[in-house]
């Protein structure tokens, strides 16, 4: 099993020193984001990610997805940086309606196709709560017309628990359009008191041990199936002043767990 991590938190340090600080936490590699403001930003992506993907290599690692708009230089980025995944989401317009808007999506990913096949990179769709493909069912609803080899799931732990789903089920569910897992997790907890005229809920982001997703019950789900995809920590917490604390914290937790 290999682990990358979300390079999300560190966007204010140069390549060389953001190389050399997921080489010290253990990682495998990385999960980037081309976005503006980063280390490669998506109108230089053709130049910097190779470069990216170089340092990170003298180093042993390399770059196990990316995540990104899915313009036709991001995938020739990925192509020339050996990167095998675009990680992206499927929001919903209900003013359309859930039919119309997965409906819409679906055409949307059927016209990436024809890039993913020219540069040699597969599109990941993951679960997100909200307005968004949410529920695993739902994203395997959303990709049952595509080959994985293209166009597939990237099964987040988090959001399938606060949808309430047992892991070892989703999973199975998802299991034939699965390219890629994020390992993290999170619980609701109450932004107002009981008593409140309106009691309003939010997702708590957390260690792997204290959310609703079982990690143990994933790992062993994984095993038994032979799972050869990745594992990715996306560093997401929402005590974010201790995100490197934590982060090294889960690595040794799933490594424990999975090996």
């Amino acid at each position: 099993m290999k682990y990358s991590v979300f390079t999300k938190p560190w966007k204010n340090i140069g390549i060389e020193a953001l190389c050399e600080k997921i080489a010290g936490f253990g990682f495998d590699g990385v999960e980037f984001p081309i976005r503006p403001e980063y280390q490669v930003e998506p109108a230089n992506a053709e130049r910097d990610l190779p470069r990216l993907a170089g340092e990170l290599a003298s180093r042993g690692l390399s770059i196990m997805s990316v995540a990104s708009a899915t313009d036709e230089n991001i995938f020739a980025a990925c192509g020339a940086a050996g990167v095998p995944i675009i990680r992206i989401m499927a929001g919903l317009d209900m003013n359309k309606g859930f039919g119309e808007s997965v409906e819409g999506f679906k055409k949307y990913l059927d016209s990436l196709q024809p890039l993913c096949e020219k540069y040699g990179v597969k599109v990941g769709v993951q679960n997100h709560f909200g307005y968004m493909i949410f529920g695993t069912m739902e994203l395997k609803y959303l990709l049952e017309p595509f080959d994985p080899k293209h166009i597939g799931a990237v099964w987040d732990a988090a959001h399938g628990g606060l949808a309430g789903e047992i892991a070892a089920k989703a999973l199975d569910i998802i299991w034939d359009k699965l390219i890629l897992v994020n390992l993290k997790n999170a619980y609701w907890a109450p932004e107002t008191g009981p008593e409140a005229a309106k009691l309003k809920w939010r997702p708590y982001f957390t260690l792997g041990r204290y959310g609703m997703a079982s990690y143990s019950e994933i790992a062993e789900y994984l095993k038994k199936r032979g799972y050869s995809g990745d594992i990715c920590l996306p560093a997401e917490y929402t005590d974010e002043a201790r995100v490197e604390e934590y982060v090294r914290e889960e690595l040794a937790y799933v490594k424990n767990i999975f090996d």
